[in-house]
């Protein structure tokens, strides 16, 4: 059994066994490092009221994959994935021994885009592909959630305002489809509108908050409001719950939602770390907070928060 979630108690007992000797985080119980896992995990565990001496060895960790250009790849052997950079970005917000590492990784970042060119008038897809986002993989086209997670960075750490930033805005609008939500970068294929996923919606609704207009997201809130109370799964329930919660309309039911997506561990097996360091951050997360954002965009503190919740460890 894997226990239950309560107002006291977040998947972090789990999420702290997975830390190796080196500093960073194995990818699941038992298994080798990865760095977004590490990356995830110092983001759920600063949240949850970790200082900077119980994270140095983990920021470090990353610090000593990062390559000379500032990006953060996956596998040192694989350079060109260098999709966990903004998450590295994050990881180190705050922590003033990795201003170096993170502003070399938010240069990168600025400097750095997916392929892009000129829409040909036989295009089979729908969307503008000569706005510059971000790819997973260096030389490829921009999509939805590494363009979201750029942004999400940047803008945490003072760079949102960057023109490099306001156009991979527009590239997410550009995407958003005609009946709202996001598919993973897609609008329409050979003439048909693809189907949005929770995951991608909340990940471009919680790069865009604070930045637009609700009425420009109105239908993808509303899509996501309903989607997201049927889906139990980490990955998209946690997303979503942030792309609501970025907007101030967390659904009242998350709390129950988050329980029972925790409660399945014990059908389907435990989660991955990445996993439990979402589902840590979704349950914290509450209208004027959202923890992978920072508290500078919300009326509410994040220690107003952990408090009002006793989710100090």
């Amino acid at each position: 059994m894997v226990g239950t979630l309560t107002e006291n108690t977040l998947p972090l007992a789990a999420l702290i066994l997975r830390r190796l000797p080196d500093g960073g985080f194995a990818a699941r119980e038992g298994g080798v490092y990865r760095p977004d896992a590490t990356a995830w995990a110092i983001l759920a565990l600063a949240a949850a009221g970790w200082e900077e001496p119980a994270l140095h060895a983990a920021r470090a960790r990353l610090a000593a994959d990062q390559q000379l250009d500032g990006r953060l790849p996956l596998a040192p052997e694989h350079p060109e994935a260098f999709w966990p950079t903004p998450l590295a970005i994050l990881a180190w917000q705050g922590a003033s021994s990795f201003s170096a590492q993170q502003s070399k990784a938010v240069h990168f970042l600025l400097n750095n885009s997916g392929r892009h060119f000129p829409k040909k008038p036989d295009s089979p897809f729908g969307h503008d592909s000569t706005l510059k986002g971000w790819p997973w993989i260096d030389g490829t086209h921009s999509w939805v959630m590494p363009t979201s997670l750029a942004i999400i960075a940047l803008t945490a750490a003072g760079s949102g305002g960057q023109a490099r930033v306001e156009e991979a805005k527009r590239l997410l609008l550009d995407r958003q489809l005609p009946g709202g939500g996001w598919n993973y970068g897609n609008t329409t294929v050979f003439g048909q509108t693809l189907f949005p996923m929770p995951e991608t919606t909340g990940a471009a609704l919680t790069a865009l908050a604070g930045q637009i207009a609700k009425a420009e997201v109105a239908a993808s809130l509303a899509y996501l409001a309903k989607r997201v109370a049927e889906i139990r799964t980490p990955l998209s329930l946690c997303w979503g719950l942030w792309g609501l919660t970025a907007w101030e309309a967390r659904p009242p039911a998350a709390a129950q939602w988050l329980k029972e997506c925790w409660q399945r561990q014990d059908r389907y097996g435990t989660y991955d770390t990445v996993a439990l360091a979402l589902l840590a951050l979704a349950w914290i997360a509450r209208p004027g907070y959202c923890p992978i954002l920072g508290s500078t965009r919300y009326s509410d503190s994040s220690a107003n928060v952990l408090q009002e919740n006793g989710l100090t460890i």
